[in-house]
């Protein structure tokens, strides 16, 4: 598909700098995670009704706060329409939080994504009938046409080739994986392949795309209500991102910088609020055994510091004392550069 037209992309300083940074969160996340399910379960109800609401107010659907909760944590039943639209974003959320290691990415689950986030409507899990314009409408009651998607007629076969190119990157690794979800988000999005609410399953694909690559802080941290904070940065830098695109001479990154502040916006404010948690007993030694367990051949602790960014060295060197003693690990030197080694495979 489009954005994956470009065999050798070369990503400016600030982007590279953009993604390490939401990359080292990701090394974090195990961590925080474990600390107290208590408070996270917490986080994660919190974290579904903030999606549920903000990606459909975003469209303009919007329904009383009171019924926020009722509607999506106790699958209260729907009064009308945009009810209906904000209980069936939870089913969406439902089937990515339980299914995302085994759904695949294919045009078969993203109408499955929008039938259940339409609800009972006529269209639902249908690819458009029709041409569609993304139009933006101004204060004086014009009407103006920002961007012409994908025609009707082309829009299976398109999707089937977005799909497949998404599949072939990360395959091959053909892209660094962040940026190829901005890819199959913005692709998917200048497609445009409903006759309503592209961009709700859009933010679902990105929610299912990131949690398949292992960065799940939209558990916790609703990532459609930082989206929403930044609705006219959204639009403009899709806006950008999608000029020539037809031709396979847009420019991604104003849209793929936009992406990566929101994820790395969402970890920021996950590490706070974890920050807050008291770790449970055994967590951290739990985790360091398992980065030691994982290790192959000869390694340091510098190599534990890495795969434990939020352990400190003194408890590093404590549970190798550990192990050592239970003759799991082995001291191959001496000083700071020593190597270790597994004793039991």
């Amino acid at each position: 598909m489009n954005s994956f037209k470009n065999d050798n992309i070369k990503l400016p300083l600030g982007s590279v700098w953009l993604m390490n940074a939401v990359s080292e969160y990701k090394g974090k996340q195990e961590l925080y995670a474990k600390q107290s399910p208590q408070v996270l379960k917490a986080l994660l109800e919190t974290a579904l009704i903030e999606s549920a609401e903000s990606s459909n107010r975003i469209e303009g659907v919007t329904v009383d706060h009171n019924r926020l909760k009722p509607l999506v944590i106790g699958h209260s039943k729907p009064r009308d329409r945009s009810e209906e639209k904000v209980a069936g974003y939870r089913k969406a959320l439902d089937l990515i939080h339980k299914k995302h290691k085994s759904l695949k990415i294919t045009p078969e689950t993203i109408k499955e994504l929008h039938r259940l986030c339409r609800g009972e409507l006529w269209d639902s899990g249908k690819w458009k009938e029709k041409d569609n314009d993304i139009i933006r409408k101004h204060a004086d009651g014009r009407v103006e046409v920002i961007f012409k998607p994908v025609s009707a007629a082309k829009t299976p076969d398109m999707m089937k080739q977005l799909c497949l190119s998404y599949e072939h990157s990360v395959s091959q690794r053909k892209y660094p994986e962040l940026y190829a979800v901005a890819c199959l988000v913005l692709d998917f999005l200048s497609i445009h392949p409903f006759r309503d609410g592209n961009g709700r399953v859009g933010r679902l694909l990105t929610l299912l795309a990131l949690y398949q690559h292992g960065f799940t802080v939209g558990k916790y941290i609703s990532l459609e209500r930082v989206i929403e904070q930044s609705k006219k940065t959204y639009y403009e830098t899709l806006n950008k991102s999608s000029q020539k695109w037809h031709e396979a001479k847009h420019d991604i990154i104003p849209w793929f910088n936009y992406f990566l502040g929101i994820v790395l916006g969402a970890y920021k404010e996950f590490e706070k609020r974890a920050a807050n948690i008291k770790p449970a007993r055994g967590v951290k030694t739990a985790l360091l055994t398992k980065a030691v367990n994982n290790q192959h051949g000869e390694f340091s602790i510098s190599d534990i510091e890495q795969a434990c960014p939020n352990v400190s060295r003194v408890m590093i060197k404590r549970v190798f004392l550990q192990m050592q003693k239970k003759n799991k690990i082995k001291c191959l030197g001496k000083g700071k550069s020593a190597k270790w080694k597994r004793m039991v495979y």
